[in-house]
């Protein structure tokens, strides 16, 4: 795009941006490998397969994946329980604080697999605000990659799904995203294995144009 050496700013016209925590706001990986690899263990699960299924998914459903019916509420109370416990690891993303300082209030909100004390804290520990609008995995009747927690946080902005941005790292993230009926931009290299036509290094190259959202070039994987 453009000449070498030389970046451009492509705007993605928008009213608000809706925005997944863990992979695009804050690196939680080194808390989840921990709490979930622990949970694992005592289930003598393969932490490494137990690991494969997480990202974008409600932990609940990643549990009812994994155990059968009558363990589930102690195996989810007890992931619940190792991830609020090792949260302290958790630190902003690369351009996440930034991005959001430019924002207005009312033009972000958060959509999360993940339950709303667990984001909260997670938020917290890196340093970063919480939006008055927060979609978590307990408000939805179904996770990504259904469309639910998009929508829902759309409508709580007072906005259709096609006036929003999505901003989102796992595969089932972007496609829950994309059949909501918002503009997905793909963040880091995991959503290179998602449909995101746009797919960026971090949120480094982001800006808020007070029209939308301005993408630097040089900030894509992908376009």
């Amino acid at each position: 795009m453009g000449h070498p050496g030389r970046t451009e700013l492509v705007e993605l016209p928008c009213r608000a941006l809706l925005v997944d925590v863990d992979g695009v706001l804050v690196d939680s990986d080194a808390s989840v490998a921990l709490s979930w690899s622990r949970w694992a263990r005592e289930r003598d699960l393969d932490p490494a397969e137990v690991l494969g299924t997480v990202h974008g998914r409600r932990t609940a459903d990643t549990v009812a994946l994994l155990v059968g019916p009558d363990e589930r509420a102690r195996a989810l109370a007890a992931v619940d329980r190792y991830e609020l416990e090792d949260v302290g690891s958790t630190t902003a993303l690369p351009g996440a604080a930034e991005l959001l300082g430019q924002l207005p209030a009312g033009a972000w909100a958060v959509v999360t697999s993940g339950r709303r004390e667990l984001a909260t804290a997670r938020l917290a520990v890196a340093g970063l605000p919480v939006p008055a609008v927060s979609v978590c995995g307990e408000d939805v009747p179904a996770g990504k990659p259904d469309p639910a927690g998009y929508r829902r946080a759309a409508a709580e902005l007072g906005l259709p799904p096609g006036d929003c941005v999505v901003l989102e790292d796992s595969p089932p993230g972007v496609a829950a995203g994309t059949a909501a009926g918002a503009t997905v931009v793909g963040v880091s290299e995991r959503a290179l294995a998602s449909g995101a036509r746009l797919v960026v290094r971090d949120l480094r190259g982001l800006t808020w144009t007070g029209s939308g959202l301005g993408v630097d070039s040089g900030a894509l994987l992908r376009s």
